[in-house]
């Protein structure tokens, strides 16, 4: 097992990163327990285009109300999923807005601390060029050098 993958399963480590890389996320996930969920945020302008783009990606169910605590609230369910365990992979948020890019990644963080107290890991990763990508976010796993 990769160190990546170990860190990816401890639910106690849930939480939100950056990575500048995808592909290697993807490659330690393969063959895990882990449903890993690539939402491109690329081309979304603004909080309704970055709603439509998470309930897609998630498969939110029908009663999804399209705003901020509707968000929290089903990304603290995921009832219809049965993984053991969520990593999205958030692409092209380099462009978010700062105070609903501030908004959505505290959603994420909270929704990752629910997950972890229930010892089920909650990863979101925004991915990209660290320079673009929200300063105060931890990088996920370092590269070797």
């Amino acid at each position: 097992m990769s160190k990546l993958l170990k860190r990816l399963g401890d639910a106690a480590k849930s939480g939100v990163y950056r990575a500048c890389r995808a592909d290697e996320i993807l490659d330690a996930a393969q063959g895990s327990a882990l449903r890993i969920v690539r939402i491109g945020l690329a081309d979304a302008a603004g909080k309704q285009a970055l709603m439509e783009r998470v309930a897609r990606a998630l498969e939110f169910p029908q009663w999804f109300g399209g705003n901020w605590d509707a968000l929290e609230d089903c990304l603290t369910d995921l009832s219809w999923s049965q993984a053991g365990g969520h990593v999205l992979l958030i692409e092209g948020a380099e462009r978010l807005p700062g105070d609903e890019g501030g908004i959505f990644i505290d959603i994420l963080a909270s929704a990752a601390a629910w997950w972890a107290e229930r010892r089920r890991p909650f990863f979101a990763v925004f991915v990209g060029d660290p320079a673009a990508l929200p300063a105060q976010l931890p990088d996920l796993y370092r590269r070797p050098e």
